[in-house]
C-alpha cells in the first residue's frame, strides 16, 4: 500500500505540461514581431582584444603587431590579445595608451586607422585594422553544475545561447531563468522567460560578453529526488529485512 502511495505521489511531481515547457507559445507562423532593440557589443574592463594592423608595406605595420605574437609550446606563433586594464586602457605599440572602454570594437578599428593616419605612420600605405574579442563567452550556472561557451561572431541572442547550450531539460522553470550582468559596475540579475515572445525587446535578449545565465529546477524536481532518496533506502532496507528473515527461517 504505501509502494503504491509513493509511486502516485511520483506521477503527480513529475508531471509536466507542454504549457511549462514550450517556447514562444504566444507565436504562430504569421507572427511577425518589430524588433526595437539594436546591439553591438562594446568594450569593457577586462576584455582580452585582438588588434591587427596591416597595409600596403609590411615593414611599416609590423612595430605594431610586435605584442601580438608570442611563440606557444610547441614552438608555432600564436596570437596573444590586449587586456583592457580596470581603467578601460589598453597599451598600444608606438601609438601608447589607447581609452578603449565605451568603445564597439569597428569603433575602436576606425580610431586607431585615424590615428595611423594622422599620426602620418602609415598615411600613403592605406592601413587595415581588424580588431576582434578573444573573450566573448556566456557562462551557465543551473543546479546540476556550470558551464560556458564561446561565441565567435561577437553577437549572442538570449535563444541562440540556450541553443547552443543544448537547451534546457523540462524541470528547469522557464518563468525564472535569469541574466546576471555587470551594467555600470554593478551586478544586475533579470529574469526572462522564453515562452513568451516579449522577450525579443527585452533590453537583455541580446547577450553582452560575460554574460551569465542562471536557472533552477522547478519544486517537483526536487520532490522526486527526495521521493527518489527514500525510495532506495526502502529499498536497501527491505533488502536487509529478506537477508534477517532468511537467517531466522534457517536457524529454526
Amino acid at each position: 500500500m504505501l509502494v503504491a502511495v509513493i509511486l502516485a505521489l511520483m506521477s503527480a511531481t513529475s508531471c509536466v505540461t507542454p504549457k511549462k515547457v514550450f517556447y514562444l507559445q504566444d507565436m504562430n507562423d504569421t507572427t511577425q514581431i518589430e524588433l526595437e532593440n539594436r546591439f553591438e557589443a562594446v568594450i569593457s574592463p577586462y576584455d582580452e582584444l585582438d588588434i591587427w594592423v596591416s597595409c600596403s608595406d609590411k615593414e611599416l605595420a609590423e612595430p605594431f603587431n610586435i605584442m601580438s605574437r608570442e611563440r606557444d609550446y610547441s614552438g608555432s606563433y600564436a596570437r596573444r590579445g590586449y587586456l583592457v586594464d580596470v581603467n578601460g586602457d589598453i597599451e598600444f605599440p608606438v601609438i601608447g595608451r589607447i581609452h578603449v572602454a565605451g568603445m564597439t570594437r569597428l569603433q575602436l578599428q576606425e580610431y586607431i586607422k585615424k590615428v595611423l593616419v594622422d599620426g602620418e605612420y602609415m598615411s600613403k600605405s592605406n592601413p587595415f585594422v581588424n580588431v576582434r574579442f578573444n573573450n566573448y563567452k556566456i557562462f551557465f550556472l543551473s543546479p546540476e553544475g556550470g558551464s560556458s561557451i564561446s561565441i565567435s561572431n561577437e553577437r549572442c541572442t538570449f535563444l541562440e545561447a540556450l541553443a547552443l547550450h543544448g537547451g534546457i531539460n523540462s524541470y528547469t522553470r522557464r518563468d525564472k531563468i535569469g541574466v546576471l550582468r555587470n551594467v555600470d559596475g554593478k551586478m544586475v540579475l533579470h529574469y526572462m522567460d522564453p515562452r513568451s515572445s516579449e522577450i525579443f525587446n527585452d533590453p537583455f535578449f541580446l547577450l553582452q560578453q560575460n554574460d551569465f545565465i542562471i536557472t533552477e529546477s522547478i519544486k517537483s524536481r526536487y520532490y522526486m529526488n527526495e521521493v527518489n532518496y527514500w525510495m532506495s533506502w526502502m529499498g536497501v532496507l527491505s533488502s536487509i529485512t529478506s537477508v534477517v528473515t532468511m537467517i531466522v527461517v534457517l536457524l529454526k
